[in-house]
């Protein structure tokens, strides 16, 4: 208690300190005196340059002030500029950077550049490269474009640490990348492809000081960027290009580390990566392990093996109402970059890969990667779950009376090891000017175990206990997923006039077997036609049935779909564009679960159960044509199309000898419209529908009673969902203040909306199945507002998130419709400085107010408040020392039966530099000082509430060495130079989206 109280009279006086601090900014620069003006003309002819990009940069280390662009006289003024010394840098395309000192006095506030000479560059017979300083923030179309070295970042940091310097992004804990309110979902490098499609392996495994640029764009789809007519299928997407002097050459980092054994396991943690760039060719080698619940990649097939063996032993069940599921809760990270998973679990973990890029003559292109990874999660829980339900009579209909609860506790723990081996490859052949041919496969292959042992009880409202359970499950599985694109691209002599074709297959096939053995008593007997179970038809001493299931299942799961998507668009004039299109698309699933229960006589799983065991076989095609009429204009571009949909799902139940066959048809219209309202600023309004066919473990008709207490039921007689979405982005960025704005709005409904209609049995068994049912209505905004800021000589980032969240649906509870509306409402602020005096801070808070309503079950209604702040310092210390700590505090509130939902997880690391270029650190790390790491989890349905506590990993200590690998050209090129001079490099350049 005592150290709560500690931390939260900390916190308040931390959030003192911020407010202070922001009131006394913000007037400091309501006094600032100074003006700094001038003009920019063409040498030779003496007329204005308009749009010419300016920087005012500090005279003592050329850092950053504030940035704008000349008018249509090629003036440009600089207000409320703090005194002292200044360099006006001036660039523009084709002609030479310049630049020209100016100082600001109480004196003389007036600060006059005059009038700034360009001369135009020119290239005699020979070759002539021109060196010139860029730009720090270039705004190129719809690209925005930050020059790396205006942000500045510690010595040896990633490029992670380089994206939080950057106005209008954001990096978690996680290292989950959100640019202007959007998930980043693709980090390329130098235009193509890192280790597949994983945004992390480029920003944790690549070095800051290499980077020359970051651009920041919506990625179309590849036949969009292709033909130029907007589906609507976009992707935000970062592309790091590197500094030219650093293409040729290696550079990496290599860690090894130990640390003392707290709790008789020994923390270990080592890291290699190798990088060799020969300007198009590149080759780079990752390797890692630990078991301190580090990963430097994304986890994309990592918790597949539990899907094998049936997770339904987890603590989660299904999301009532079609994802009316509302979580929240203070959940345990890392820090300093760490990259920790598994905040629920603890995990040790193994991976290598490789990276390979190059140019096979003029004509080929090829990015390929391999990587394999190996897990190993341990999951230690313990849950309370509370079920208000419609009461039932005897004969276990519902009545219309709630009162009816129960209160289930439960213990649970997993062991879960996956093996996963990925392959990406991207080769473009360029059969001539006007043809070239795409090949993008992905191969994934995963082999996993899974063992998992859960004891529970469950009572009544008045405390009676109505039933009890004791599982033990194993299972281990093997999985396959591979997908394949073959993209054809054909552009003819008249301009606008293209054709292309994108032939797609997706294969996910799974074998899996599991022995499932459970004691399970209720206080009613269970019907032996369920094929749940033998059960006993006396009760004991407590009232209870024994129910005992001993089996084992092997199930076979194979889908393949394959489509194919043909385009053609004729130009109607220079402005006008019409596009056709149609799209083949057959998705083939089948499963095959077979059934035995152990046998006493025979000592083996030879009896069949035909009642829980399955053949299944099911098709959907679809047929899908229709045309967009896409303008654009100097302002705006808006485009109008038309779709027109057949479906057929036809189900074949082979067991059961029955089959179903349906024929959907739909009309799918769309629009978009993206207005310019001047170079930085920008409206896009899009209209999309969809259509979401069932899946095939949906559709199967069979009960999964891996869960004897939750069974699973699928339902043949599903029908696809139809979607409705409009989604509002709105986009400003000022390159004179750096302020930035961006809104973003979603709306959506959803009609067949798939759901869960779960019955409860007066023992608190229940069974689940989908349905469709209609009134699904979903709305998601975001606000992001950002503006550098100054604290005397640290300059940083200041930016606010607002967060906004609604869903309505319709489930059914015991037979009842149940509408449940949930919202959710966050705040966020983070403040990132750039590395100024060997300090560098950064600061984040949010605030998310949760609310979900029922109108079945009022009782369940609930209200939770998560409120979280982070704070990292990195200071140099002399002797060439550094210390960085950083603090996370996570408060959660609301009714909740856990005693202490409040935590502060404090890490630190002292390091010393080695060696003459400090290429080389000695690390001390601690983790957890306080040790209060922990896993709070609140769940709510429209079923139940529920809390989940989880072990985790707690303190412990380490010890690293760290070598950080830069040899370029004849030498050894050390880290970046911190307070070197900035804007070094080889002109202004653009990245072509479509290459």
């Amino acid at each position: 208690m005592k150290n709560l109280l500690t931390v939260r009279y900390l916190l308040r006086v931390l959030v003192l300190a911020i407010h202070c601090s922001l009131f006394i900014n913000f007037n400091v620069f309501a006094q600032l005196p100074g003006t700094v003006r001038g003009a920019v003309v063409d040498s030779l002819t003496r007329k204005p340059l308009l749009e010419a990009s300016v920087s005012l940069l500090s005279a003592r280390d050329s850092s950053l002030v504030t940035f704008g662009i000349t008018d249509g006289e090629g003036k440009f003024v600089f207000s409320k500029v703090a005194e002292g010394q200044y360099r006006v840098l001036v660039t523009y395309v084709g002609y030479r950077s310049r630049a020209r000192r100016v100082s600001i006095t109480k004196a003389d506030p007036s600060g006059d550049a005059g009038t700034i000479d360009l001369v135009a560059q020119s290239q005699t017979l020979t070759e002539v490269s021109v060196q010139g300083e860029k730009a720090p923030i270039a705004v190129k179309g719809d690209t925005l474009e930050f020059n790396a070295d205006s942000f500045k970042t510690r010595p040896n940091a990633q490029v992670e640490d380089l994206l939080k310097k950057l106005p209008g992004v954001q990096v978690d804990r996680d290292g989950t990348v959100t640019a202007q309110g959007q998930a980043v979902t693709k980090v390329l490098v130098d235009g193509k492809p890192f280790f597949g499609n994983d945004p992390k392996m480029a920003t944790r495994n690549l070095p800051a000081d290499i980077i020359d640029k970051v651009q920041l764009f919506d990625q179309l789809s590849e036949q969009s960027s292709f033909s130029g007519v907007d589906d609507g299928d976009r992707s935000k997407t970062i592309n790091i290009t590197t500094k030219k002097d650093k293409r040729k050459g290696s550079f990496g980092q290599q860690t090894i580390g130990a640390g003392p054994k707290p709790d008789d396991n020994a923390r270990y943690s080592g890291r290699i990566s190798l990088n060799r760039f020969n300007n198009g060719r590149q080759i780079s080698v990752l390797g890692m392990a630990n078991n301190v619940n580090q990963q430097g990649f994304t986890a994309q097939d990592l918790g597949l093996g539990s899907n094998f063996g049936g997770a339904g032993q987890g603590q989660g069940g299904g999301a009532g109402g079609g994802g009316n599921v509302i979580r929240g809760g203070a959940t345990g990270g890392a820090g300093n970059g760490s990259g920790q998973v598994g905040s629920n679990a603890i995990t040790q973990s193994w991976a290598a890969g490789i990276n390979y890029r190059d140019g096979w003559g003029k004509k080929i292109d090829v990015v390929s990667s391999y990587n394999v990874s190996n897990t190993n999660t341990l999951t230690d829980q313990k849950s309370r779950r509370e079920n208000v339900l419609p009461s039932l009579n005897t004969a276990g209909a519902a009545t219309a009376k709630t009162d009816s609860s129960f209160v289930r506790n439960q213990t649970n723990g997993s062991d879960n090891t996956n093996t996963n081996h990925r392959v990406n490859l991207r080769l473009d052949y360029r059969l001539d000017s006007m043809t070239t041919i795409r090949v993008i496969p992905s191969l994934s292959w995963l082999s996993s175990t899974y063992m998992n042992q859960s004891d529970s009880r469950t009572v009544n409202a008045q405390g009676l206990l109505v039933n009890s359970s004791t599982t033990n499950y194993m299972s281990a599985g093997d999985g396959f997923t591979g997908n394949n694109s073959l993209l054809l691209f054909r552009k003819f002599h008249k301009r606008g006039r293209t054709f292309s074709v994108n032939w797609n297959v997706a294969l996910n096939n799974q074998d899996n077997s599991g022995n499932n053995l459970s004691v399970n008593k209720l206080n009613r007997p269970v019907s032996t036609t369920s094929g749940s179970g033998n059960t006993t038809g006396k009760a004991d001493s407590t009232g209870l049935f024994t129910q005992l299931i001993n089996q084992r299942n092997d199930q076979q799961t194979n889908s393949m779909t394959n489509s194919i998507n043909v385009s053609y668009t004729e130009p109607l004039s220079m402005r006008q564009t019409l596009e056709f299109h149609y799209t083949l698309s057959n998705n083939h699933n089948t499963s095959n679960r077979a059934v035995n229960d152990f046998d006493e006589a025979t000592n083996q799983y030879d009896k069949p159960n035909a009642l829980l065991s399955n053949r299944f076989v099911n098709d959907y095609v679809t047929n899908r044509g229709g045309l967009t009429w896409q303008t654009k204009r100097l302002k705006y571009t808006y485009a109008l199309g038309l779709d027109a949909q057949q479906a057929s799902l036809r189900s074949d139940n082979l067991s059961r000898e029955t089959n179903l066959s349906r024929t959907f048809s739909n009309l799918l219209p769309n629009a978009l419209l993206t207005y310019n309202f001047g170079k930085s600023r920008t409206l896009r309004l899009t209209y999309r529908t969809r259509i979401n066919a069932p899946s095939v473990n949906q559709l199967q008709p069979v009960p999964n009673n891996t869960n004897p207490l939750n069974i699973q039921l699928g339902n043949a007689s599903l029908q696809p969902e139809y979607a409705h979405t409009v989604s509002l982005i709105f986009n400003r960025f000022e390159p004179s203040t750096f302020r930035n704005l961006f809104a973003l709005l979603n709306v959506s409904r959803t009609d067949n909306k798939i759901v869960n209609s779960t019955v409860f049995t007066p023992s608190g068994a229940q069974t689940t199945m989908p349905v469709n049912t209609n009134g699904y209505y979903t709305a998601n905004g975001s606000l992001v507002m950002g503006q550098p800021v100054k604290f005397g000589p640290q300059k940083a980032n200041l930016s606010l998130t607002t967060n906004l969240t609604y869903n309505r649906g319709t489930s059914f509870v015991n037979n009842q419709s149940n509408q449940a509306q949930n919202w959710l409402i966050g705040q966020g602020i983070s403040l990132s400085s750039n590395f100024v005096e060997k300090l560098d801070l950064n600061l984040a808070g949010n605030i998310n107010l949760q609310s979900a309503k029922y109108s079945l079950q009022p009782q369940q209604n609930t209200t939770f408040l998560n409120q979280t702040i982070t704070f990292d310092v990195y200071y140099q210390l002399p002797l060439n020392f550094t210390f960085s700590t950083d603090v996370y505090f996570n408060h959660y509130g609301g009714n909740s039966g856990s005693a202490n939902q409040s935590f502060t997880l404090w890490n630190a690391t002292l390091a010393r530099q080695l060696f003459k270029q400090k290429q080389g650190e000695i690390r001390f790390q601690a983790f957890d000082m306080l040790n209060q790491n922990r896993s709070i989890v609140r769940n709510v349905t429209d079923t139940y509430t529920e809390e989940v506590q989880s072990r985790v990993l707690n303190r412990y200590f380490m010890v690293s060495f760290v070598y950080n690998l830069r040899k370029f050209g004849a030498g050894i090129t050390p880290p970046r130079d911190p307070f070197s001079q900035p804007f070094r490099g080889q002109g202004r350049g653009g990245f072509r989206r479509n290459d």
